[in-house]
């Protein structure tokens, strides 16, 4: 297990804060071509700056970039690859009350690393600005294989080119692995010593009612979670020793609104048990996120990072409250491989959640304050 700053602390985020209004009017002048890649560019460099002083004075040790460049959590980094393009399905994901925009992915040729994609520019970016800054660690956020293969084969259209390019399923789990294992060996050689894992598909796996749905009951919960499995293992396989890969499992987080519901038990065996990462970022904000029992699948010495503090809604939660969960996570993992975080992103797209800055800075303050109580930090 890599021995870096994350590992030592016991407060953290998962990455991608509210997009300041700078942002937005830049990147709706550049859709609307009133602007160059170059000035929105320089308005994106400019907020990121201002970002990593705001994530340092609160106390973090472990910073992002806000995920400012992004449109998605996701899809971004997916039409960085060869072999993608950008394209709009019938309709976006469908959401708790909501439906998202209808960008996706499809393939188009053999998918491959690019050496120029932009994630690798983003986080050149970004570790330019903390480099020279003591105790402080530059984190890039990828989405997962797993949430790359599920957007390759959602809808009958994207199927049918899968089939075209990929009529054989081994070869596709090895040149998706094959990419992101490039992608990331490209991260750690620009200096990435930290790379976070966003994926929900196991949040997805959990709930049996979403699957009714999307299958129309034709569902094998096991041979989906093996295919999971292979494709997130098949990335993170052979990396050098001191590169921290962690994981953030998700039931969905856009403009305050929830894709998916259910306890971690039904994927305990397979994610837990045996995805190879270092750390496990988990949901348990609210009643949709189910008990800790599962956790008594997470193999001894593995971090746990519990998201306690909702990036959903407002309120501010009681450090009393969160005081008592992290006690009762106890019972399944040790105090010391525990840390507290931020249940989820405040901003997985660039809509953003419903809460303000200040709200979004309080929770994280919360976090900080309430970790330093426990661990000493």
């Amino acid at each position: 297990m890599a021995t870096l700053t994350a590992t030592k602390l016991h407060y953290d985020i998962v990455g991608s804060f509210l997009r300041p209004d700078s942002v937005k009017e830049a990147r709706a002048n550049f859709a609307a071509n009133k602007i160059s890649q170059e000035q929105l560019t320089a308005v994106e460099d400019e907020a990121i700056r201002d970002l990593v002083a705001k994530e340092i004075d609160a106390g973090l040790k472990v910073v992002t970039d806000g995920e400012f460049r992004r449109s998605y959590w996701h899809l971004d980094t997916f039409w960085g690859f060869s072999g993608i393009e950008h394209t709009y399905a019938e309709h976006g994901y469908l959401f708790h009350d909501e439906e998202t925009r209808n960008d996706s992915a499809q393939v188009v040729g053999k998918i491959a690393f690019n050496p120029e994609h932009h994630d690798l520019k983003a986080f050149n970016f970004l570790n330019e600005l903390v480099k020279d800054q003591p105790g402080v660690t530059a984190r890039q956020s990828i989405p997962s294989p797993a949430q790359f293969y599920a957007e390759l084969a959602r809808g009958a259209e994207n199927e049918a080119a899968l089939q075209k390019y990929y009529p054989n399923q081994e070869e596709l789990v090895q040149d998706i692995g094959n990419a992101y294992h490039d992608l990331i060996l490209a991260l750690y050689d620009a200096g990435c010593r930290d790379v976070k894992i966003d994926d929900c598909t196991w949040g997805m796996v959990v709930d049996g009612d979403f699957w009714q749905e999307m299958t129309n009951g034709e569902f094998n919960r096991d041979a989906l979670q093996d295919l999971y499995l292979a494709l997130n293992n098949a990335a993170i396989t052979d990396l050098p020793s001191d590169l921290r890969i962690s994981t953030h499992i998700c039931r969905g987080n856009y403009h305050s609104t929830w894709a998916a519901k259910g306890g971690y038990a039904p994927v305990a065996g397979h994610l837990f048990a045996q995805e190879k990462v270092d750390a496990f970022y988990l949901e348990f904000d609210d009643e949709r996120s189910g008990d800790f029992a599962p956790l008594a699948e997470v193999p001894a010495g593995t971090q746990v990072v519990l998201g306690l503090v909702t990036s959903k809604r407002p309120e501010l939660e009681i450090k009393e409250t969160l005081l008592h969960r992290i006690d009762e996570a106890t019972q399944y993992v040790p105090l010391e491989n525990l840390s507290l975080s931020t249940q989820c992103g405040f901003a997985s797209t660039e809509e953003g959640n419903q809460l303000t800055e200040q709200q979004q800075w309080d929770k994280i303050r919360l976090v900080v304050d309430t970790a330093q109580e426990v661990w000493g930090d």
